[in-house]
């Protein structure tokens, strides 16, 4: 059966999205604002988001401080028929709010999602192995998305802990700020490998008070994502934090990255939010002082291999 396939992002991973549904022979259609880089795709493009009504399943690949405005627009030509899926690592506000939930509040469908894992812009454009995880409380969804994106290449699993996949893959996003960063000091593999198993562990704390599964995180969505990004998969969020390393100013950084970072306008709120519910979140916290500038290299280094060791 051929989806309907409505991607809205003209960035590397809505492009990326759009070519693995072509890949499967759906009919994909791709909104986008403006100007874009793939002409000549096996895809159509439009600006026109009424051109995403009669979709089966749209994958949203906004950031998230873009995520309620445009779901707003779209949701006026949507109904409860439609699927929604975004891939989005972002959270929202000070509570730390999914982007499930807006979208739940800003369109008219209940059937929502969210699309996690090792997946980065390159390899889905391409083609190349690896694997993602649904996150909804209707299976349909995650089924659905198989149906317009998986193909030899690319396995999709499902779980109904929604929250979890989304806190997991967000906080994943930060992790990988700081892995980046951590690497491009000269951080050796024994502590970098702390560095995962903490950020992991520092992860299902802050999940697990919002609601999240603690087994989730060691699944696809966080301990697997995490494990791609240490392995080399060359994500933006690797890029920008080894920038920053080098003493390039975050907006720079940002540049040189070639992406938006949801890691950068989290890690304040993540690390405030953890403080307030008296969660221990060192790595958050110390990222956050890295990427405001109130900390050196030097006192991030010191400040994490000071903390006193627990036994688990």
């Amino acid at each position: 059966m051929t989806v309907k396939v409505g991607v809205i992002g003209g960035g590397g991973f809505g492009r990326g999205i759009a070519l693995s549904a072509c890949r499967a022979e759906n009919d994909v259609v791709l909104w986008t604002r403006g100007f874009h880089k793939g002409e000549g795709a096996p895809y159509h493009t439009t600006t026109d988001l009424a051109a995403l009504k009669d979709r089966d399943i749209i994958f949203l690949a906004v950031p998230s401080p873009y995520m309620s405005e445009t779901s707003t627009a779209l949701g006026a030509h949507l109904d409860g028929r439609h699927l929604l899926v975004h891939v989005s690592r972002g959270l929202v506000g000070d509570n730390l709010q999914t982007l499930t939930r807006v979208l739940h509040s800003t369109t008219p469908c209940r059937r929502v999602g969210a699309l996690a894992g090792p997946l980065v812009a390159d390899a889905l454009a391409k083609g190349t192995p690896g694997g993602g995880i649904v996150g909804s409380l209707f299976p349909e969804v995650a089924e659905m998305v198989r149906e317009a994106i998986a193909g030899p290449a690319l396995k999709i699993y499902g779980t109904d802990d929604v929250v979890g996949v989304e806190l997991a893959s967000a906080l994943v996003g930060l992790l990988a700020l700081a892995l980046g960063y951590a690497q491009g000091l000269g951080i050796g593999p024994s502590a970098l490998a702390v560095l995962c198993s903490r950020g992991i562990a520092e992860s299902q704390r802050i999940g697990l008070v919002l609601g999240a599964r603690e087994k989730t995180f060691a699944g696809l969505a966080g301990f697997g994502d995490l494990v791609a990004a240490a392995s080399g998969d060359d994500r933006p969020e690797m890029k920008l934090g080894r920038a920053i390393a080098r003493g390039v100013n975050v907006t720079d950084a940002g540049r040189e990255a070639g992406a938006h970072i949801e890691g950068v306008t989290i890690a304040e709120r993540v690390a405030s939010y953890a403080m307030r519910m008296h969660i221990e979140a060192p790595i958050a916290a110390t990222t956050a002082a890295v990427l405001a500038g109130k900390m050196t290299a030097q006192a991030a280094v010191a400040a994490l291999m000071s903390r006193q060791v627990w036994v688990e």
